[in-house]
Parts: C-alpha cells; sequence; structure tokens
C-alpha cells in the first residue's frame, strides 16, 4: 500500500516507548497512515536516537509517517516532572528531524490554580527560545486544546483552552512556528461549536485529534452541566449524581460531522495527519478498543473521499 499522495493522512497516537515499533508493526495492518508519538510528563528511559531507528524499517513497510512527537505535562512550573516536561520538549525539538517529523505536541503548561491570562508571561518566558529553536530547523510546535479539568480561573496543566486564550498565547510569543493540535472534542466539552473557530484558526492548526464528542441534551436540559457528581465528604472522590451530560468518543461514532471538518481542512489548504485519539470512548474500551479505531480510521478515510485517485493525465 501507497500514501505517499494523500495530503491528509489517518492515523493513530503511540505510546512513546523503547516497545513503540513493536506496537506499530502489530496494528499497521488495519491501514492506519501516520503515528503521533506521545510521552506523559517525561521521556523516562527512552533513547530517542534509538527508537527513531528501529522505527524506519516498520514504517518503511507500509510507507506510513510519524505525523509528530509530543510530551504532555506542565513545562511552566518548576516541580521535579516539570523540569523533564521542559526538558523534553527540547530534546524532542532536537529529535523531531531523526523521526522525520516536523511538529512537536504537548501541552502549554501553566501557573497551578491561577487563571489563564496570568500564565501569559511564563507562557513567552518558557515558549520563546523553544519557538526560535524549533524556527531554526523549520520545526512548529503544536499546542493541545485541552482543558484537562481546568477552567479560565485554575487549572494545573494548560492554557490552550479556546479562542480567547489562543490570543493571549499567540500575542505573547507571534510566531508563525506556534499553532495549534487541534480536536472538537475538547471544545463541545465547553458547549462551542468547532465549526466557527476551525475556519478561523485554520492557519494555525498543525496537527489535528482525531477524537469526537457526544452531548447529551437531555440530561442538561435535566440536571444542567454542574449537577453531574460531587465530592464524597469522608473521601473527595467523586460520586456520580447523573449522567454525564458530554462523553468523549472515537471519531464515527460522536456528535461531529467529519466530513465536514475534512472539507474546511482542505479548503484552508492543511496538510498533515489526522490521528486517532484512543482510549476514551465510554463503549468502545477494553476488549473493543482497536475495534473502535480501525472503525474510526475506515470513517475518516471516507469522510476524506476515500484514498487518493489520480486524475486522467488527458
Amino acid at each position: 500500500m501507497s500514501f505517499e499522495n494523500e495530503s491528509i493522512r489517518i492515523g493513530t497516537l503511540v505510546g512513546a516507548g523503547q516497545k513503540s515499533p513493536e506496537y506499530i508493526r502489530q496494528i499497521q495492518h488495519h491501514g492506519f497512515e501516520s503515528y503521533s508519538l506521545t510521552f506523559w510528563q517525561t521521556l523516562g528511559d527512552c533513547d530517542l536516537e534509538r527508537l527513531a531507528d528501529e522505527l524506519k524499517p516498520v514504517l518503511a513497510e507500509t510507507g506510513a509517517v510519524i505525523s509528530s512527537v509530543g510530551i504532555f505535562g506542565n513545562p511552566l512550573e518548576d516541580g521535579e516532572k516539570d523540569v523533564q516536561t521542559r526538558e523534553g520538549w527540547e530534546k524532542l525539538i532536537d529529535a523531531a528531524p531523526l523521526f522525520g517529523c516536523d511538529v512537536i505536541c504537548g501541552f502549554t503548561g501553566r501557573l497551578r490554580g491561577k487563571a489563564i491570562h496570568e500564565s501569559r508571561d511564563r507562557f513567552r518566558e518558557v515558549f520563546q527560545p523553544l519557538a526560535d529553536k524549533a524556527g531554526e530547523k523549520d520545526l512548529k510546535i503544536a499546542f493541545e486544546n485541552c482543558d484537562m479539568g481546568g477552567t479560565w480561573q485554575e487549572g494545573d496543566w494548560n492554557i490552550a483552552h479556546n479562542p480567547l486564550a489562543w490570543e493571549i498565547m499567540f500575542d505573547a510569543v507571534p510566531l508563525p512556528n506556534m499553532g495549534l493540535e487541534w480536536e472538537p472534542c475538547h471544545q463541545m466539552v465547553s458547549l462551542m461549536d468547532p465549526m466557527p473557530q476551525l475556519k478561523e484558526w485554520l492557519p494555525k492548526i498543525f496537527h489535528v485529534h482525531g477524537k469526537d464528542a457526544t452531548i447529551h441534551w437531555d440530561v442538561i436540559h435535566k440536571y444542567g452541566i454542574h449537577s453531574s457528581v460531587h465530592a464524597d465528604p469522608n473521601t473527595d472522590l467523586p460520586v456520580q449524581l447523573a449522567p454525564s451530560f458530554v462523553e468523549h468518543r472515537t471519531p464515527g461514532f460522536g456528535d461531529s460531522n467529519w466530513t465536514d471538518i475534512i472539507t474546511e481542512l482542505r479548503r484552508g489548504g492543511f496538510k498533515g495527519c489526522i490521528d486517532i485519539e484512543g482510549w476514551h470512548d465510554p463503549v468502545y474500551n477494553g476488549d473493543l478498543e482497536m475495534t473502535g479505531q480501525v472503525h474510526a480510521l475506515n470513517y475518516l478515510k471516507q469522510c476524506r473521499g476515500g484514498s487518493y485517485v489520480p486524475n486522467p493525465e488527458v
């Protein structure tokens, strides 16, 4: 199979580490065209150069590519893992060319417990030099639009929640290689329509997560959005009182029209990858995880218009 003419590839996320090549080898026959390598908070003991070398023969078997490398932690603070996250950004910028990719992804981080706008100066302090470093190598930095349970007023991980926050971020570091790793799900969790922002912010979208959401309007109409859970006073653990008003879904099972999303991506000249972010669907998980991901893969390819078909020469 060959994907070289696909201007928008459909792939999946892979937890990065020395076992990534074996994982990809087991799933590649399903037709994934790209893989986004992701680290949680630290690079651990992963040898990036060795990992890149071990991935090359595996990817060559199908022509798939590494779309991006990413580290997801809080690089704005100075705890032990925060510092490792910040160092991980630097190392991934250096290593990205080894993987043949030009996008490094992650959370912005934030000053814990403070409002989004209060992280602006620290964001500039950390990411201005990282963006400069990436720009020297013709690389892009892309921030996932996930609130990680935070609000505008406080949170622990990320400030890249919505268009107002993006304006603050990209005003603080106004460089063309700073952008977004966008997905509709996180906007729908905040009851935003993702389509208007997609059209407006498309030039800043460098990578797309394939993740959707289902909004249960019947629950909202009955319980609102603040009545679903409360903390058990004895344990401080959440207790479910009503069904959740929104659920993360694998594409093909949620509310988004991915034909419209991909149409807008094409209309705006997006060339890159949509990588499925699995392990969130409340139904297609566990033994059904790969069933859901392969369904999403085939569904997104259909929404893309199928596989590339060359025009006749005459």
